[in-house]
């Protein structure tokens, strides 16, 4: 039995409602066979267009709501899809596991420098004059996006502390498989000894490599629309990697070979787990060949 952490890329949910809900039963499908060979199973997942979609219905129907609550609905949202999901599975299949769904606070550092430059794009876009208004009447970061309009920015600060990292193992240890930091979890600091929820959003796999070391994970596994890592990506002379050395990985970062908002953090997130859990198994493939990729046949191995 192997202690396994899936970080689900965004493929595998989708980008509304009705997609997510089909996409999860495919995800459950892809990774029953996980389970079945009896491994310990936490999955996490990323929230970026559900945020989007609640932020939107709460604007037009009522006043904004406050992105800690927007990232725990969204929590709660997907995993009970996957939840449902993996649980109908299992039942059909005959096995007897219980599915967990667990909303969970992770601690960041009021002084991260990542408060100081907003990064990463929340919600709609807007023009100039509401990216302004908004500005001015909410305190918001507005910043121009992609050529297409304003959008609210928020910081990305690095994950210190999964406040629920002990109930998500005696869950696994009673034999639940758990789905925990969706989204990256919800930011919170610690203000005179107790928390609070903060306007951030951490970044998946990060706090998923956080949650796999804490863990004492065999496999952390990123699951992405990619079969494998891959230098010079897209261009004639793409190579792709079957394993990929740390100190190789450090190299490729430093000439630019993984972009920052796909394949780099995901880099990233993977050294730092097996920087803290060396014994472990760092694993990038697509969500189709995840069982093959903990079997060595496909995905990329990444070593120290």
């Amino acid at each position: 039995m192997k202690r396994i952490l899936v970080a689900l890329g965004g493929n595998a949910l989708g980008s509304d409602p009705s997609s997510q809900r089909k996409l999860a039963v495919k995800t459950a499908r892809a990774l029953l066979p996980l389970i079945q060979q009896g491994n310990e199973l936490i999955i996490t997942h990323g929230n970026g267009p559900q945020v989007g979609i609640i932020s939107l219905a709460f604007e037009s129907a009522f006043s904004p709501m406050p992105f800690p609550e927007l990232n725990a609905m969204s929590a709660g949202y997907i995993g009970y899809h996957l939840q449902e999901a993996l649980a109908n599975e299992l039942r059909r299949t005959g096995g007897k596991q219980e599915v967990a769904t667990i909303v969970t606070r992770v601690e960041v550092s009021p002084d991260d420098p990542a408060f100081l430059n907003p990064t990463k794009p929340i919600g709609p876009f807007y023009s100039r004059a509401e990216a302004e208004k908004l500005a001015k009447e909410r305190g918001y970061v507005m910043k121009e996006d992609a050529g297409r309009g304003y959008r609210r920015f928020i910081a990305s600060p690095k994950p210190m502390r999964i406040l629920e990292s002990e109930s998500i193992r005696a869950l696994l240890e009673a034999g639940s498989i758990v789905i925990a930091a969706g989204g990256g979890g919800v930011p919170v600091i610690k203000k005179d000894g107790l928390y609070e929820g903060i306007p951030a959003v951490i970044d998946k796999d990060f706090a998923s490599a956080l949650l796999a070391s804490l863990l004492g994970a065999d496999y952390f596994v990123i699951l992405t629309a990619v079969d494998k890592v891959a230098i010079n990506f897209g261009k004639p002379n793409q190579i792709n990697l079957d394993v990929l050395k740390a100190s190789d990985a450090r190299k490729f970062i430093a000439a630019g070979h993984f972009h920052p908002g796909s394949m780099l953090p995901k880099i990233e997130a993977a050294l730092s787990f097996l920087e803290a859990n060396p014994k472990g198994a760092a694993l990038i493939a697509s969500l189709e060949k995840a069982e093959a990729a903990l079997k060595g046949e496909a995905g990329t191995k990444i070593i120290l």
